[in-house]
């Protein structure tokens, strides 16, 4: 991410900013979100793309120069572990490197996983009010 750049208006504006390889695969990670969280909604935070659900934080990812982040990741999760030791992550981040493949269906899994946890503490504090 160019540090530089003031911040990105909506998410088109910020993967304009980058590289037409890297265009795609931030235009590919943006497509896979929406389809494993169609109810989540766009916008920018900390200059990242982010989407979020019932008006929360659901995930956030963001292109450097070596690598393509997704924020958080459930690292500490038994469900994804092994998946995810192999891309380098720490404190709810997975780095996926530009020159590999990146693994949509492994951020599927991820990004519906999110959803599920988020459902899931939604409904845990309508039934405490």
């Amino acid at each position: 991410m160019n540090t530089d750049q003031t911040a990105p208006k909506n998410i088109d504006e910020y993967i304009a900013g980058f590289p037409k390889e890297v265009q795609e695969k931030l235009e590919q990670i943006r497509l896979t979100i929406r389809k494993a969280a169609p109810d989540a909604e766009e916008t920018i935070s900390y200059k990242m793309p982010t989407f979020t659900l019932m008006g929360k934080y659901l995930v956030y990812f963001a292109a450097y120069k070596n690598h393509i982040s997704l924020y958080p990741a459930p690292i500490e999760v038994e469900e994804f572990k092994k998946d995810l030791d192999v891309y380098g992550s720490g404190k709810g981040t997975v780095k996926f490197p530009l020159d590999k493949p990146i693994p949509f269906d492994l951020i599927s899994r991820i990004v519906k996983y999110r959803v599920k946890e988020d459902l899931k503490k939604a409904e845990a504090n309508r039934k405490k009010k």
